[in-house]
């Protein structure tokens, strides 16, 4: 009989990965952990129902490569969080995986060891031991969803959902958000159209049956019950930034045609900041001057975040890297951070109260 090379011609193999059951029994959640979570999602939906006036932050690293300079910077915003704590929700930014248009650094989970050595169950279990570590002081924790499997690992640990502009329209990932157990950030295309964003938001809040995994790792029918907690996130998008208040008041309008909440976002980098991090505070500071002269729809930012301002390349000498700093996203360094988030706590102190049941 002749043999077909039909299946797998550009496969060169397959290697078992842990199930999340598994995982999960070697790197348990702890009550501690437990507790930040599910107290950080409530927190989160209170906010979103207008129960809770304060604004939430999503705000950290553009990626995590160094889970020792990342439980570092957790430590100094878990002690920001004690300041700000009566007007912001401090969300620690947890990114392990990083879309890219061509080739580059994946992220933690791809690529742990940062030198295309691909040890994907290393960089999972990497991944979920330092979600523990941040939860257990008392930090809620936000990740962009990429991978549809990951949530089945990671879940667990997760208080808040991105989906990034390049997957917003994918109908892989608005049926993956319908059924996680976190609110969800869509962000508006990179074109900046938000009408993927509204539709992603309608889609994830319905049911919907497709094919993932289960805790045994077991390729199931996934059937969920819809997600209510979508929301748009406002990145800017073609070049140009659409955290303006005319931008906003459109995004509004949107929303209510679409007899959505109007709860937006702003992420105050990417095509907001012209992918500049030094603009920033910049949007921040106008984001705040919304609130301040009345706005009642921007509910969070995002900020671009670390312990030192800017970005580096990977050297191939990793003892060179620069501790602290991005290899991904130029992010501000954490003095700017701290400036950034006690002025917004000094002009909403008096503010928020007033949104209250809004």
């Amino acid at each position: 009989m002749t043999t077909f090379h039909i299946e797998n011609v550009n496969v060169s193999s397959f290697e078992t990965m842990p199930t999340p059951e598994a995982l999960h029994a070697q790197l348990p959640l702890t009550d501690a952990a437990g507790n930040a979570v599910m107290q950080g999602r409530e927190a989160l939906r209170n906010i979103l129902d207008r129960k809770d006036p304060r604004m939430f932050v999503v705000v950290g690293p553009c990626s995590i490569h160094d889970p020792e300079a990342g439980l570092d910077y957790a430590r100094r915003l878990k002690k920001l969080q004690e300041e700000v704590k009566d007007t912001m929700l401090l969300v620690m930014r947890v990114y392990f995986e990083k879309p890219r248009t061509t080739t580059g650094w994946k992220g933690y989970i791809n690529d742990p060891d940062m030198d295309d050595s691909f040890h994907i169950e290393r960089g999972m279990a990497n991944a979920r031991r330092f979600l523990l570590d941040v939860c257990e002081l008392g930090l809620p924790t936000a990740t962009e969803a990429l991978d549809p499997i990951s949530p089945q690992y990671l879940g667990d640990l997760i208080t808040w959902t991105a989906i990034g502009a390049r997957t917003t329209e994918s109908q892989t990932h608005r049926e993956m958000s319908s059924g996680l157990s976190t609110p969800v950030g869509f962000k508006n295309g990179t074109d900046g159209d938000i009408g993927i964003a509204i539709n992603a938001i309608l889609s994830a809040s319905h049911p919907h049956s497709f094919l993932g995994i289960n805790g045994q790792g077991k390729v199931s029918i996934v059937r969920t019950s819809g997600n209510r907690y979508g929301h748009v996130v406002l990145r800017g998008g073609d070049g140009r930034p659409n955290y303006d208040t005319v931008s906003v008041a459109m995004a509004e309008q949107a929303l209510q045609k679409a007899k959505l909440p109007a709860s937006i976002v702003i992420d105050c980098s990417h095509a907001n900041s012209f992918k500049n991090p030094d603009l920033q505070p910049l949007v921040m500071a106008d984001v705040v001057n919304q609130i301040r002269s009345g706005n009642k729809s921007l509910v969070g930012v995002m900020i671009e975040s670390n312990i030192v301002g800017g970005k580096q390349s990977i050297p191939e000498d990793l003892s060179k890297l620069v501790y602290g700093c991005s290899v991904t996203d130029g992010c501000v360094g954490w003095g700017t951070t701290e400036k950034m988030l006690r002025d917004a706590d000094a002009i909403l102190r008096d503010v928020l109260p007033g949104r209250a049941g809004r």
